[in-house]
């Protein structure tokens, strides 16, 4: 199970890093509302990543399943150590709610620009956030797993 958590947290890493590429383009930019070409870039990303790439963004939903799975037998078998698999459940289990519940809806809404400029400036910025701290939380299980096996 350990091998799968790991795995798992290692593929929704690089998924993260994808995101943040586009993401990280908000941080050079001062005042409220972002320049054309930055929603642009990071809107036209995300309605490709989110719709337009269907049924392939399903792979990501399976492997976060799957790695809260693992993480849930790992828990229930106390292996390897007990606060391990606690932890590692816990932080994969926010980062996974936050993207269900808050970044995904936020980034098929980006992506669709229906939004006035100030709105789409905003979900960029939010989204920017919430993907650092799940990358944070993910990168915390994977080497949580790593360490203990």
């Amino acid at each position: 199970m350990v091998a799968c958590s790991a795995a798992g947290g290692g593929f929704l890493l690089a998924v993260l890093w994808l995101d943040l590429m586009f993401d990280v383009q908000v941080l050079r930019m001062p005042g409220a509302e972002l320049p054309e070409h930055v929603l642009a870039s990071i809107a036209g990303y995300y309605a490709r990543v989110t719709t337009a790439a269907a049924p392939m963004s399903r792979l990501i939903a399976a492997v976060m399943l799957a790695t809260l799975a693992a993480l849930a037998v790992e828990t229930a078998q106390a292996h390897p150590a007990l606060w391990v698999s606690c932890a590692s459940l816990a932080l994969a289990a926010a980062a996974i709610l936050l993207a269900a519940l808050r970044t995904v809806p936020a980034a098929i809404r980006l992506g669709t620009r229906r939004d006035a400029p100030l709105r789409q400036s905003a979900l960029a910025r939010s989204i920017l956030r919430q993907h650092l701290f799940c990358f944070s939380a993910i990168a915390a299980v994977v080497a949580l797993q790593l360490a203990s096996s």
